[in-house]
């Protein structure tokens, strides 16, 4: 296309089949789930199994995790302030409620994107999560993880009572050295980038090989529940027909005067016969229970979500058995945990260089370390055993120890455990 076409008309040609796909998924997971337009009079239960399995992964992905700002012996006076600061942003920010939105957000999409910036304002770092779908990026084409540009598209709401506006679109192009501020297809700002960087981390759900964009959660379920809502209407169809029988009437011409109720009583000629069709007779119900059974199994497999994590422990299991009852759950957020790490670490540097930036702070030889909690079901008795042997041992430090067993801020806890002892 021409050189001189506004940016905000080229991304409306860009990535359509993605944001179709974001669409598609988004529409399903909310409930969306049967194909084309209902029949006159056919009966559609929709049970959202999807949503459940989607959830439950999430849940158990963010279970126990914590970042960490490291500085080795030299800087650990330095991690210690700049771990602070860190967690003033966090809070400030309100991190965790926003950390669950966006990994929920991007297991039903396949990607999503965290923006951190300066409030000049409020004299803050920001840190927000852009609705994905309004997002598009250029890459390396040798190392698709490397951003070399990056648009961000959103509509301003428009004024009580007033229409939408065309310059109520807002589209913002960053590169690691300028900032362009686009409303409408007019371009209103351009000037050099105040980071020095793309202030984005744009990630993937899960990655499939040679892919630039993530893959949803949503697409392995869809088949299944699909499939899973039709066997639960048809039965559920089969059950109020056997609960208001049809009467079947043999040898006779008409049918006025019959009704079927208590106490009903009719009158057929000598040769005809009368009688309700079970619905029910030959086990019908069995099978289509068995059927129900059968892919409700397989859209937890193909989940990876075992009953066993929904609560569902008839057999008592406990310890190893539970474990590898549960490794398929566990075995998928490990792969999402993979990603993860990297997200949050980068996360985590750029708000030190904001900080940095802007309020002085020395974060030099600061490196955040993403820490995560046990994914399966643990004793912690023994895990405290554990952490206390290794630290007696000289093998880790009492943070490390801390971070693994839940806490938030290990420095922190520490501090508080000397004051306790000079009191004492």
């Amino acid at each position: 296309m021409p050189n001189d076409t506004p940016l905000p008309v080229l991304l409306q040609r860009l990535d359509e089949d993605r944001r179709q796909r974001y669409r598609d998924n988004l529409a399903f997971y909310q409930g969306s789930q049967w194909p084309g337009r209902a029949r006159r009079g056919e009966r559609r239960l929709t049970f959202n199994y999807a949503k459940a399995l989607v959830d439950k992964v999430t849940s158990y992905l963010l279970t126990g995790s914590s970042l960490q700002l490291e500085g080795g012996e030299q800087g650990a006076e330095r991690a210690r302030r700049a771990e602070r600061a860190f967690r003033a942003v966090e809070q400030a920010n309100a991190l965790a409620q926003l950390d669950y939105e966006t990994e929920l957000d991007c297991a039903v999409l396949g990607d999503a994107c965290y923006r951190v910036s300066w409030d000049a304002g409020a004299a803050e770092v920001r840190v927000t999560a852009p609705d994905v779908q309004g997002i598009f990026a250029w890459r390396q084409p040798d190392d698709p993880t490397r951003l070399t540009a990056l648009a961000s598209q959103y509509r301003l709401p428009p004024d009580p009572g007033a229409s939408e506006r065309p310059e109520d679109l807002v589209t913002e192009y960053w590169t690691a050295a300028a900032f362009e501020l686009w409303r409408g297809n007019e371009l209103a700002e351009r000037q050099p980038n105040p980071y020095g960087h793309i202030p984005f981390v744009l990630f993937p759900n899960v990655r499939e090989p040679k892919q630039p964009w993530g893959a949803s959660d949503i697409p392995a379920l869809i088949e299944s529940s699909r499939e899973l809502n039709r066997a639960y209407s048809q039965l559920s169809q089969i059950l109020e027909l056997s609960g208001n029988p049809i009467a079947v009437l043999e040898g006779v011409h008409g049918s006025q005067d019959i009704a079927v109720e208590p106490g009903a009583v009719w009158e057929v000629p000598e040769s005809a016969k009368a009688y309700l069709l079970d619905l029910l007779q030959g086990g019908g119900v069995a099978l289509h229970r068995e059927y129900i059974d059968l892919v409700y199994r397989t859209l937890h497999d193909l989940g990876e979500s075992p009953r066993t994590a929904f609560g569902h422990n008839p057999q008592g299991l406990s310890g190893v058995a539970l474990n590898t009852e549960l490794d398929p759950i566990a075995r998928k957020v490990a792969r999402k945990q993979r990603i993860r790490t990297a997200v949050y670490e980068r996360r985590a540097e750029l708000v030190l260089r904001l900080l940095a930036q802007f309020t002085g702070l020395e974060t030099g030889a600061v490196r955040p370390v993403m820490h995560w909690g046990p994914i399966l079901p643990v004793d912690r008795s023994r895990q405290v055993a554990e952490e206390r042997s290794l630290v007696e041992a000289g093998i880790q430090s009492r943070r490390t120890a801390a971070a693994n067993l839940g806490s938030d801020d290990p420095a922190a806890e520490w501090s508080r455990v000397i004051e306790e002892r000079v009191v004492l």
